[in-house]
């Protein structure tokens, strides 16, 4: 398709509202507006999801039964009629040298205006055979005036578009046919025609055009490409920006081999396995380095991340600068204030814990002693973000289970200090290929290795029949000393639901299976306190079955805990499941992870399929990627920032690291694009970031 005379040569109708496109008005925009469409740029940028090759025009004699065809003729026949219950039939009959064909609407009688006889049809639709005729049910059709005409709806690959309520497949691709002729040299090119010619990369307009309307398949493969290259470039252009902009910072210098450094090591009660070692020892260049240091460190359940994030605020407190350590609930930071005391027991620091369940004088008293640089360490949830704390010089920030925050809550705890180092951490494995792409603003470390002595997880998958011989089987081993977890989706049941749920289990468990086994249940609903006491008393071993829900998902250790069931399993995603799974076999102990479900989907089948057959945390997490796709993998980091409207980042990797390599290079001043073309890409990166980052000065 070539556009034609009436070009619209003005660059900033692109961001005029959609209302003033030819077809649309204020009415039809509402409900473009409802599918995120606002501006003729966002329009233009509306990708199809898929498309159908109506090229293939066949006679009538050679149409097949049950499938789509594309067939033209001559009308001979209109007719419209009502039937029972008021409803109207309106039919047209098409002739061709070889036969007839009918198509027929159901209540559509206003179509007996568009059509006449004599008129030139090409109709698409699936061919059913009714009464021994040939018939099509509303069909898309198109009607031809003169020979010339260019067809928008058939004799082509045409677009199929994602629709709202409304909005009709041939209404909108018509609009769209219309904007492309009258506004596609509004569009700018971003890129250097050297850098074009280098990738095998397109025009930005014929890309566009072929996006819509292809002339074959080939140039729409080669039209996505151009595209999603675009999409990624921009975003890769921006995290690295972000990057470079947080090496320009001036930071904090530590003295990273101090005493109390030093002497937490050497009286570690084990040794440091050498992934370990290895993470620390990048953490030590980073905050070395006059600039701050902004690590993600990653590895699998039981990995000994905290290990890692105490030496850290051990190395900040050498340098005379105070650490906080911020966990996504009161229960994991408890447990890390219990854990990093006891770690820390031989150095003299003092340690706190600030959360929201905490007596107004204690805490009072708390956030003085921290202002006033009594206070090294401070561990906390989402308290440590309120304005009335504040630091007297805060030098480390360490962030557990960094998906569980938002940007902003991450930036809010940062800006306590004047540019302190950074390290947040996850239990939950990014994809090896993905990491350095979704955290490309971040240095990333990976502790691949768990510590000696640590065994394999059997990991078994039953039916509800067996349910019984799985509560026999935890009762054998709390009879041999070991403790188990039980896991039910939900808290308590419902009428709308058949899930079990753990509130009314567990007097069941009690009353049946357990009942001279000391059982206790914990829930998200509990007030904190109640729940600390009971997993103060299952960590010590005086409750030995632990009935919950996914409150015990992430991160509390009870080394003496062997065996875990998860009952309704297929109701858990992959990563819920695994996060469940590392709660045990943190011991010497043989463990078990027992999956009761009955999945009625594909999908369900698989997580549990790929539960039973790895423990890989990396592993899982391709499998989790495959499963769910990136927009909901990524959740928090995806929102605004990777919530791609083109590009997958999961198939289109390889051009996503095309686009990195170029991104570095136009970073680094080392591209080879023009002045007005670094202007249009400018333009384009502000249009693309403008409420995710702040304006940034590319090239």
């Amino acid at each position: 398709m070539m556009p034609n005379s009436t070009i619209c040569k003005n660059k900033d109708v692109l961001n005029s509202s959609v209302q003033y496109i030819k077809g649309v008005g204020p009415k039809r925009a509402q409900v473009f507006d409802r599918i995120g469409i606002k501006t003729v740029r966002d329009l233009l940028f509306l990708m199809p999801r898929r498309y159908e090759d109506r090229s293939n025009l066949k006679s009538i004699s050679q149409v097949t039964l049950g499938q789509y065809e594309t067939v033209i003729g001559k009308v001979i026949r209109i007719h419209k009629r009502r039937v029972k219950r008021g409803m109207w039939i309106f039919q047209v009959v098409l002739s061709d040298d070889t036969g007839l064909v009918h198509a027929v609407w159901f209540n559509q009688p206003y179509l007996e205006e568009k059509f006449n006889k004599g008129d030139v049809v090409i109709f698409y639709g699936k061919v059913q055979l009714y009464d021994r005729k040939l018939q099509l049910q509303s069909p898309e059709f198109e009607i031809i005036d003169n020979e010339d005409v260019e067809l928008t709806h058939m004799g082509k690959i045409v677009p199929i578009y994602p629709l709202t309520e409304s909005l009709k497949q041939g209404t909108l691709r018509s609009i769209i046919h219309t904007l492309l002729e009258t506004h596609i040299h509004a569009i700018e090119e971003t890129i250097s025609s050297k850098m074009r010619d280098r990738l095998g990369l397109i025009g930005l307009q014929e890309a566009l055009l072929n996006i819509h309307f292809p002339d074959s398949m080939k140039k729409q493969s080669r039209s996505y490409r151009r595209l999603v290259f675009d999409e990624f470039f921009l975003f890769q252009l921006a995290i690295l920006t972000k990057k470079a902009r947080v090496h320009k910072e001036q930071g904090i210098s530590h003295a990273v081999d101090g005493s109390l450094y030093r002497n937490f090591i050497k009286n570690l009660p084990f040794t440091l396995t050498s992934a370990q070692v290895r993470v620390l020892d990048e953490i030590t260049q980073d905050l070395e380095q006059s600039h701050p240091m902004n690590r993600l460190v990653q590895g699998d359940v039981g990995c000994g991340k905290t290990i890692v994030a105490v030496g850290t605020l051990l190395m900040g407190c050498d340098s005379g600068y105070q650490g906080v350590f911020m966990a996504p609930t009161e229960l994991l930071a408890r447990q890390h204030y219990k854990n990093i005391k006891k770690l820390a027991v031989s150095i003299s620091v003092r340690i706190e814990l600030l959360i929201g369940d905490m007596k107004k004088a204690d805490k009072n008293a708390l956030l003085t002693d921290l202002k006033a640089g009594k206070i090294d360490i401070v561990i906390g949830t989402h308290s440590l973000l309120e304005e009335s704390v504040e630091f007297d010089k805060l030098g480390v920030v360490v962030i557990d289970e960094q998906h569980k925050f938002g940007v902003t809550q991450r930036s809010k705890l940062r800006c306590k200090g004047i540019t302190p180092d950074v390290l947040v951490m996850t239990a939950t494995p990014i994809p090896r290929t993905l990491s350095l792409t979704v955290y490309g603003d971040l240095e990333v470390s990976v502790i691949d290795e768990l510590p000696p002595g640590r065994q394999k997880v059997f990991t078994y998958w039953i039916y509800e029949n067996k349910l019984a011989d799985a509560y026999n089987f935890i009762k054998k081993q709390v009879t041999s000393g070991r403790q188990a977890y039980i896991i039910y989706p939900v808290i308590e049941q419902s009428s709308k639901t058949e899930l079990k749920a753990a509130v009314q289990m567990t007097e069941e468990l009690k009353k049946v299976y357990f009942c001279d086994v000391p059982l206790d249940l914990i829930h998200g609903r509990m007030k904190s306190g109640e729940r600390e006491d009971i997993m103060s008393r299952f960590y010590d071993g005086e409750i030995k079955v632990l009935v919950s829900t996914t409150v015990i998902e992430v991160g509390i250790d009870v080394p003496n805990a062997t065996v875990i069931l998860i009952e309704n399993a297929e109701r858990f995603g992959l990563a819920q499941l695994h996060q469940l799974r590392g709660r045990i076999a943190r011991s010497s102990h043989k463990a078990y992870c027992i999956l009761e479900g009955k999945p009625t989907t594909d999908e369900a089948k698989r997580r549990l399929n790929v539960m039973k057959s790895t423990s890989d945390g990396f592993k899982i997490a391709e499998e989790d990627l495959a499963i769910r796709g990136p927009g909901e993998f990524f959740g928090e980091r995806q929102h605004g920032l990777t919530d791609f409207k083109i590009g997958n980042i999961v198939s289109d990797y390889g051009i996503m690291q095309e686009a990195r390599a170029e991104a570095q290079m136009c970073i680094m001043h080392k591209g080879d694009n023009t002045k007005a073309e670094y202007d249009a890409l400018r333009k384009a990166f502000v249009e693309r970031y403008r409420d995710t980052f702040d304006l940034i000065s590319v090239g």
